[in-house]
């Protein structure tokens, strides 16, 4: 339901996909730098990116070519470092991070990454322990009770806590009642969203067949920083590029074996090899 409406979508279960959302969320990460930098009063539309499952990030076990790890929850961890980092500046610029999780534990949705949270909400758990994992002691202490909650009966009841919601002085929690919605309302939902806006070009981060818009920001370049074409990309289409990084960028291009290459002591991409790479697809 989310295709053409989410501008980046990933979903799947393997390693290589929690790897693409890290990557994705670091690219908001960036994004979120350079509004940071922008004059001040400059309003930006709002970026939201969310990560359902997101035990599966932090528990994530592979290291990337830096030899740094994906998951884990210490200063090497990309993803943790990414989502802490967005949690202490995005919404300065209207860049927020929405993480979900099953069962919340400090090795899979480490303490820090939890507090700071601007908002903290359960749905119903099984135990107590895991409702301060998911609302923090304080809430918990002061009478919120996810865990009393009935499996089956209160859906979409959760306990509330954090100050991005009205509550009453002195109230550390809320109980909210929201609406329900099962596969087939979404649907009917996102459909209403779509008709409303401009189409967006969803890019699957593991997909095989893309555009190769690389070659027409180069123009008449025989060859071009990676840099400047990832820059031109997201000038010529922002929804679709601006969250691509070096490694998309060389993932894509090594689809048509017009990977880029060191030229002058810096990574490049010819305009030649594009060129090639389409002439045998087109044979094909």
């Amino acid at each position: 339901m989310f295709e053409g409406l989410a501008s980046v979508l990933i979903q799947g279960p393997t390693h290589e996909h929690a790897c693409a959302v890290t990557e994705m969320v670091e690219a908001g990460l960036q994004e979120m730098e350079r509004r940071l930098m922008a004059p001040p009063g400059t309003v930006f539309d709002p970026l939201v990116i969310i990560v359902d499952e997101a035990q599966v990030a932090f528990m994530h076990p592979m290291k990337g070519a830096d030899d740094r790890p994906y998951g884990g929850s210490k200063a090497t961890s990309r993803y943790f470092m990414a989502a802490r980092r967005i949690h202490n500046q995005g919404r300065a610029v209207s860049v927020t991070l929405w993480q979900g999780t099953q069962d919340p534990t400090d090795q899979n949705f480490p303490k820090l990454v939890r507090e700071g949270a601007h908002v903290r909400g359960s749905l119903v758990v099984g135990t107590e322990s895991q409702g301060r994992m998911a609302l923090g002691d304080k809430a918990i202490d002061d009478g919120a009770a996810p865990h009393l909650l009935r499996q089956g009966l209160d859906k979409g009841t959760l306990a509330v806590a954090g100050d991005g919601i009205k509550l009453e002085p002195g109230q550390s929690s809320i109980t909210v009642r929201t609406h329900f919605i099962h596969d087939d309302q979404a649907q009917v939902i996102t459909d209403r969203a779509k008709a409303q806006r401009s189409g967006v070009a969803t890019l699957h981060k593991l997909d095989v067949v893309r555009e190769v818009a690389p070659l027409t920001v180069l123009g008449t370049a025989p060859r071009m920083r990676t840099q400047e074409v990832l820059q031109r990309l997201a000038e010529r289409d922002p929804r679709t590029y601006r969250p691509w990084t070096n490694s998309d960028l060389r993932e894509f291009l090594d689809e048509f074996e017009a990977a880029p290459y060191k030229s002058d002591g810096v990574m490049v991409v010819g305009r030649d090899r594009i060129r090639d790479a389409l002439a045998k697809r087109d044979a094909a």
